[in-house]
């Protein structure tokens, strides 16, 4: 069971907040702990971002955000996908 998840917008140097360069998710709960990234594959996939970020990799930032946002977010990245008619 997850007793708690926390969302992240993935930042670098050419996006801001609003615009990420992708949303990022923590679970923690019973079983310990699982991060994902919601992938190009369209679905949320194991990632070792956050991790290696809190370990001193620069590479993106993580700002924590609501479920609403990483929501907003995940639904532009699925439209984007969408081919076009």
């Amino acid at each position: 069971m997850t007793d708690q998840i926390t969302y992240y917008a993935i930042v670098d140097e050419d996006s801001t907040p609003d615009r990420p360069v992708g949303v990022f998710r923590r679970a923690k709960g019973n079983g310990g702990q699982v991060d994902e990234v919601f992938s190009r594959h369209l679905k949320w996939e194991f990632s070792p971002l956050l991790y290696s970020a809190e370990r001193g990799d620069t590479t993106y930032d993580f700002i924590s955000i609501t479920q609403d946002e990483a929501d907003q977010i995940v639904a532009r990245i699925r439209e984007a996908a969408e081919p076009a008619e």
